[in-house]
């Protein structure tokens, strides 16, 4: 991936936040998006209050009356001396499930896991989303595993397919209708156990229906297989 530029260190009268999506301080070394605050912050965008709304927020961490923080969307992460590397912009956003979602930084989060040297992550036909790798990353179950522990459920990808390298287009850029479907292999599934007794054989084709797969096992978990909350409804 090469070196990431650094940005040095916020001037005088400036506050720069780097936030998870919760709107949390990340730690040091972890990816979130650069918020700006402090004086020289407009109050928003003219004649654009919708955009306004989504930019320009209320500054939780000031007590100055009506202070606004600036949603930058520029990804980056502190690093040890006090400096401010930049990973990039963010804004491929999705709404999946009501909730707005930036791949870009599911994708940066995906960089940070041992053995992942290249990452991009889609939103398939489905609303499902599905990661694709390169490197020696670890297990569906692994990555998805660490991966709650910096977002939230809803952008946790439900499929890790591992590549060994990105399809390019002849421009140099991304291929996405190259990106292969995920298979079984690349879900969260425990090691296949047939289904036993009726309830369970019955759960399980209703699961394979609803899911698009060709097997689920009695040990398998209906999030970890790509569920979700509005699939449930369905059940």
């Amino acid at each position: 991936l090469g070196e990431r530029p650094s940005i040095g260190r916020p001037i005088a009268n400036v506050q720069v936040h780097v936030l998870d999506a919760r709107g949390e301080p990340t730690p040091l070394g972890v990816t979130g998006e650069l918020h700006i605050g402090g004086a020289g912050v407009a109050r928003g965008y003219l004649n654009r209050a919708e955009l306004s709304a989504e930019r320009f927020i209320a500054d939780p961490f000031s007590t100055a009356p009506n202070a606004r923080l600036y949603k930058t969307g520029d990804l980056g992460r502190w690093l040890a001396d006090g400096t401010l590397e930049y990973l990039g912009r963010n804004d491929f956003q999705v709404k999946i499930r009501g909730f707005r979602i930036e791949l870009g930084e599911i994708a940066n989060v995906l960089l940070g896991c041992a053995g992942v040297t290249d990452a991009v992550v889609i939103a398939r036909e489905d609303n499902r989303l599905v990661a694709y790798l390169c490197g020696e990353p670890a297990n569906a179950e692994q990555l998805r595993s660490t991966l709650l522990k910096h977002l939230p459920e809803y952008m946790v990808p439900s499929a890790f397919v591992h590549l060994d390298a990105l399809p390019l287009t002849a421009n140099g850029k991304l291929d996405r209708r190259a990106l292969p479907a995920p298979g079984l292999e690349s879900l969260a599934s425990k090691t296949y156990e047939a289904p036993l007794g009726d309830t369970e054989v019955a759960l399980a084709g209703i699961w394979k229906d609803l899911l698009q797969l060709d097997q689920v096992g009695r040990h398998d978990g209906f999030l970890e297989l790509g569920g979700h909350s509005l699939l449930t409804v369905q059940l």
